[in-house]
């Protein structure tokens, strides 16, 4: 009997945890012909997640989890469930029910009888969540997928059952630094995508602000493009030809009228502007330089502190 490994990341879950496992275990009894672990990866969570993942562990001999040191983020998560999985096939979906355990006898069907390596999801609406959260996000996958020229879609969730061939193709990718939106474009393979309807989290806050959005959104450009190395030299090269021009109509003009000393304010004007230009550019580096730095260095992704 082939075996398919749920890895679910998990921080500050508590609530969700057992929710989520009650409905996911009404699914499962409904795919027999699947032996099926969980894999629960405790992010450092401060409430009781972990002492409910004991307890599910306990009662259940398919529920395995993995406890961090101290929180490193989901993407560190998704990677120790990618590590310790063992199944032929590997779920990924979160906690708080917002991937739906009702498609995975779809997906199940897509990878097994269709010929396809993964069974993706994606919203088609993004209801409940505030209008410009939604227009930075339908603009960053654009961008995304312009710039990196990988296979985003709109709407993309984590929420995939990947082959084992697919599983092993993203573990062989090491970089500290992750981006798995990026990572699963990137290695490729024939994906089937699956829409839904987006869902409230069932319990628990959301972990994600805008600006710790904002803040994964720019780790992915800087993880999978160099366009904004590319855009600062082609800006640079763009103001060297306007200075030129710039230095040519003064001189012409001092020929022909003279050079009276008028206009500070905007000669004021222009030397800030020039130089917030040149600190952006500079900080476009900064962070290539920053994401080489920690991967010159090797740290782990994450430090196990407890696992079973």
């Amino acid at each position: 009997m082939e075996k398919c490994s749920i890895v679910v990341p998990c921080y500050n879950e508590e609530e969700a945890l057992p929710l989520f496992y009650e409905e996911t275990e009404k699914v499962l009894a409904t795919m027999p012909m699947l032996e099926f672990e969980y894999l629960f990866v405790d992010d450092g969570s401060r409430d009781g997640t972990l002492e409910v993942m004991r307890a599910l562990a306990a009662k259940d001999p398919k529920v395995h989890y993995v406890s961090f040191s101290r929180n490193f983020g989901k993407e560190a998560g998704m990677l120790a469930g990618l590590t310790e999985a063992t199944g032929d096939y590997v779920v990924v979906m979160d906690a708080d029910l917002q991937d739906p355990p009702e498609l995975l006898p779809e997906m199940y069907k897509a990878v097994k009888e269709e010929g396809y390596d993964c069974a993706a999801t994606r919203r088609v609406n993004r209801k409940g969540e505030p209008p410009v959260r939604s227009m930075f996000a339908r603009l960053f996958y654009r961008m995304m997928n312009r710039m990196a020229k990988l296979n985003m879609m709109d709407g993309a969730r984590d929420y995939r059952f990947m082959k084992r061939v697919m599983v092993d193709a993203i573990l062989s990718m090491k970089e500290y630094h992750r981006f798995s939106k990026g990572i699963f474009g990137w290695v490729g393979f024939n994906t089937k995508w699956i829409d839904f309807t987006n869902r409230e989290r069932v319990a628990g806050k959301t972990k994600w602000s805008f600006f710790s959005l904002f803040a994964y959104s720019i780790e992915g450009m800087v993880a999978f493009t160099t366009a904004p190395l590319e855009w600062a030299s082609f800006v640079g090269l763009l103001f060297c030809f306007l200075a030129l021009a710039f230095l040519i109509f003064l001189f012409v003009r001092a020929l022909l009228f003279g050079d009276p000393v008028i206009g500070w304010p905007s000669l004021a004007c222009m030397i800030t502007f020039f130089a917030g230009l040149q600190l952006f550019v500079s900080g476009i580096i900064g962070m290539y330089l920053a994401k080489a730095y920690n991967e010159i260095k090797g740290r782990p992704v994450y430090i196990i502190r407890e696992k079973k």
